[in-house]
């Protein structure tokens, strides 16, 4: 049966790991942009080495689309067990290309992969094979291929080279030559020059506008890719990127770093996180600054390793005993991941407090084409001063920020304990004085009102329903409200969680009808809208199974609270 596809195509790779998905994703994301097609792909995939049920869905579309979606158009499935993985987003309407005496399909269409790859010189070839198929059907033009390819492959031997040139180009002819398939999306030749980049390269890019200069880290997913990021780019910047034993030596060494005048970064899970709750204390008593990126998967414990989940909101939110000041950011797009971690190092040397950005493995694994990062007016303050004699590392300042100073530059002793100490920053019991200082630090509060970043609403103003969003969810939960077509229904989307935006409360009480969308099973932002603001959420939908939010699925529960007319909220 003939088909047509117009605007935007979703398709999915799916196979066992080490079957190479990745490296199809790679090739394509890159061909894609290059040619002008807008790109988005999202990865789900098993915890472990070889084998499982792995899947990377790849959104092509004639204007950025970003959102994740259920549907597939395309499936390319290089194992038998992918049919089965992916059943409940499979449809009639679904093209499934594959090799057909290795996975049983109705309805498939048959490609020899596998013995094209053979012929080309070896199985390890089905991959570049399977990319060309792909570009074939999107007519990406075969010259740009196969120049591309040759650079992709530019380190590895002449044969690999014009045997990849030589699969790309029977992948080609095989997917131009499929019958019935006629792929209408409208190229861009602005996204030609944009950026390509995954949630991990975003967040490494703002540290290095931001002046990091250390990085360190134990490697726990979805984290790891920041700091494999930063260790790229140490070669041609001036950082250090440690790997540390554990966890608790990572936060310490990052505080250490700061307490000699260094920027520094730690990327983390929550499981590891969970291990740096007491260095978090230290940093508060010290009033040392702390930029602290914390990747979310599914816990308790080790959870779902692989997986995405917002739940670490709690956590960071209470993390380290005592009272003490904090910022918490969560980006929702590649842009804003840059933007706010670039200023999350200058917030945290202004008002020496740790700043926690939180991303999750959907954002952190996620691919797609993104304007240029604005960078003209990105400046790193440093917020250090020269010491004299005479100088208090913690003195009592109105708005409780003390000058900071660091060992060296200057004169004077910069003295930190982790016991509760005077101005100078020397132990005391002075119990009057304890009341002070604690007051001092927690004045910070009102300092940093001015740098608070109000809500971003999405929509019309005259709403009354509001569907309220933070982090990742942000351009999934856009993309479901608009095609609601509902003129009385907005977004509001908050990358900045706490202190929590005054702003926020307007917005909030306006509304008729409250939904909160987040990936845990506790509400936990509905919770913290609430108590700052006294408005209870009327409705939370609430995912937790370690897969992103689709738009379909956001779509399909709003409208059954408006079909319900009362509360209703579902916990997929």
């Amino acid at each position: 049966m003939a088909r047509t596809i117009a605007d935007d195509l979703v398709i999915v790779l799916a196979g066992a790991a080490g079957q190479g998905l990745q490296s199809i994703e790679s090739i394509l994301a890159q061909l894609l942009k290059m040619s002008g097609y807008n790109y988005f792909s999202a990865s789900e995939f098993m915890s472990r080495v070889r084998g499982g049920a792995n899947s990377t869905a790849i959104r092509v579309s004639g204007k950025r689309a970003t959102g994740f979606l259920d549907r597939i158009d395309i499936l390319l499935p290089l194992h038998r067990e992918a049919i089965p993985h992916l059943g409940k987003r499979i449809t009639p309407d679904t093209i499934v290309i594959g090799e057909k005496d290795k996975i049983d399909h109705q309805g498939m269409i048959d490609i020899q992969f596998t013995r094209m790859a053979a012929e080309t010189g070896g199985a390890i070839y089905a991959n570049t094979i399977a990319a060309g198929c792909i570009c074939g059907l999107l007519k990406v033009d075969e010259k740009e291929c196969e120049d591309f390819i040759l650079g992709y492959f530019s380190g590895k031997s002449e044969e690999i080279r014009s045997n990849n040139v030589a699969a790309i180009k029977k992948g080609y002819a095989a997917g131009k030559g499929l019958a019935g398939i006629t792929v209408a999306i409208e190229k861009d030749a602005a996204v030609k020059k944009e950026l390509l980049l995954t949630g991990s390269e975003a967040i490494a890019l703002g540290a290095l506008a931001g002046g990091c200069d250390y990085v360190c880290a134990y490697p726990m997913s979805p984290s790891t890719g920041v700091l494999v990021e930063m260790a790229s780019h140490a070669k041609k910047f001036p950082i250090i990127v440690e790997q540390v034993e554990d966890e608790i030596g990572v936060v310490n060494m990052a505080l250490g770093a700061w307490y000699a005048g260094a920027r520094a970064l730690v990327t983390t899970s929550g499981g590891g996180f969970a291990l740096m709750c007491e260095g978090i204390s230290l940093c508060g008593m010290i009033e040392s600054p702390l930029v602290l990126h914390l990747a979310q998967r599914p816990g308790p414990a080790t959870g779902l390793p692989t997986r995405s989940e917002q739940g670490d909101l709690d956590l960071v939110l209470h993390a380290g005993h005592g009272d003490f000041p904090r910022i918490i950011l969560a980006p929702g797009t590649l842009a804003e991941g840059f933007a706010l971690t670039q200023k999350a190092f200058n917030l945290a040397a202004a008002y020496q407090i740790p700043v926690f950005i939180l991303t999750d493995q959907f954002f952190i694994d996620s691919r797609g084409n993104t304007p240029v990062f604005p960078v003209g007016d990105l400046n790193v303050e440093k917020h250090v001063v020269k010491t004299a004699t005479d100088y208090k590392r913690f003195s009592l300042t109105e708005n409780g920020i003390s000058p900071r100073g660091i060992p060296g530059y200057g004169s004077g002793q910069v003295c930190a304990d982790s016991d509760e100490h005077d101005e100078a920053g020397h132990i005391t019991e002075d119990l009057d004085l304890r009341v002070r200082m604690v007051d001092k630090r927690l004045k910070k509060f009102a300092a940093i009102r001015a740098d608070i970043i109000a809500p971003k609403l999405v929509g019309s103003g005259d709403y009354r329903t509001l569907v309220v969003c933070w982090g990742s969810t942000f351009d999934t939960v856009c993309e479901a409200v608009e095609s609601l077509g509902e003129k009385d229904v907005a977004v509001l989307h908050f990358s900045w969680l706490f202190p929590f935006p005054e702003e926020a409360g307007a917005y909030l009480k306006k509304a008729a009808n409250l939904i909160v969308v987040e990936g845990n099973a506790s509400a936990q932002f509905a919770r913290l809208i609430r108590l700052e603001t006294g408005v209870a959420s009327d409705h939370n939908l609430l995912k937790y199974n370690g897969l992103p939010f689709s738009v379909e699925e956001i779509k399909g529960e709003i409208q059954k609270i408006f079909r319900a007319g009362g509360r209703h909220g579902k916990c997929f």
